[in-house]
């Protein structure tokens, strides 16, 4: 029997200029209204932005600490023998009040030769969104480097982009490389690689409260981008109540969703990794064999390797996400 138990964090609350109160009103953060929050990180093992536990007999350590005393109880063997004392995820909750900027993110070969760091795959859950919102993602057809470079120095770089509309339980997976931005009028989770490796490409002529440009990374980007990626990439699935659903399976992380009102009873025996569930509706209770852990609508919780069989009880419905890496890909 195990003395580690479901570990909830306190999430690190950023500022940004697109930005909005959503995730405060709606998402149970903490922050004065006036604040415009743009993303919520909910896990994180970003080296200055290391998520610190908020409950249980660990409350007040670090992520990093946690996995250099548990190693792979917490992250699975492994996962712990791949990515050591790193928790490999990073997890966001999102609001793009205005749209954000065109950007790419380099893949893990690009991310290790410049900045000693991982790539960036991600995927996006659309949580509210706007009659008028949007996700720009990939080009609307495969173009050269040539013509994309001729395109962003006329102005005239959102004609190449993809623009799907979001509504709320769209899924968007966008790997490495592929161009992308969130459009204005969303609130979304985020599930991606440990990295805060962004390039830069177009922020629509924006300028912060002291009249400055934010900065741009064009000639980093241009050779991190995939001018292949192409096309519709939007995902949907219609939910099977009580029943778990997948929703992207990559080399990165395997992302379920699960609607339910009956207890669900889940065996991990055969996974060797993490779960984490990120609360999207409702509130649910995990039981194990120590104990039982609430979360609500908003919340993010980590749910150690080494706990493979729990229970979960909705109140009275939830849905959730549930990401794992799918340790046959590591």
């Amino acid at each position: 029997m195990t003395e580690l138990y479901p570990i909830k964090f306190e999430p690190f609350l950023k500022d940004k200029i697109w930005g909005g109160n959503s995730l405060v009103k709606n998402w149970g953060k903490k922050a004065d209204l006036s604040r415009l929050i743009g993303e919520s990180w909910e896990l994180s093992a970003v080296q200055e932005n290391l998520s610190i536990i908020s409950n249980g007999f660990l409350a007040g350590n670090n992520i990093e600490e946690i996995i250099e005393v548990y190693m792979g109880d917490i992250t699975g063997d492994a996962v712990f023998e791949k990515y050591g004392n790193e928790f490999p995820l990073l997890i966001k909750l999102i609001e793009a009040k205005q749209d954000l900027s065109v950007q790419v993110h380099p893949n893990d070969k690009i991310a290790r030769e410049r900045h000693n760091a991982y790539g960036k795959t991600e995927m996006w859950y659309i949580l509210e969104s706007e009659p008028s919102a949007k996700i720009y993602s990939g080009f609307t057809h495969p173009v050269t480097k040539e013509i994309f470079n001729n395109l962003l120095s006329e102005g005239k770089i959102i004609e190449l982009l993809n623009a799907e509309s979001a509504k709320y339980g769209d899924v968007f997976f966008t790997p490495a490389g592929r161009i992308h931005a969130i459009g204005a009028g969303t609130v979304l989770v985020e599930i991606q690689q440990t990295s805060d490796v962004t390039y830069r490409i177009f922020d629509w002529n924006r300028k912060d409260n002291k009249g400055k440009s934010r900065d741009l990374h064009i000639d980093l980007a241009l050779d991190a981008i995939d001018y292949d990626a192409a096309g519709k990439c939007k995902i949907r699935k219609e939910l099977t109540p009580d029943k778990t659903e997948n929703l992207v399976n990559c080399p990165y992380f395997y992302t379920n969703i699960l609607q339910f009102g009956s207890l669900i009873r889940k065996d991990f025996n055969i996974i060797d990794s993490f779960i984490i569930y990120i609360c999207i509706s409702g509130e649910f209770i995990i039981h194990w064999d120590n104990g039982a852990e609430i979360v609500k609508k908003g919340e993010t919780v980590l749910l150690p390797a080494i706990i493979k069989d729990v229970v979960l009880e909705p109140r009275p419905e939830a849905k959730i996400l549930e990401v794992f890496i799918n340790s046959p890909n590591l």
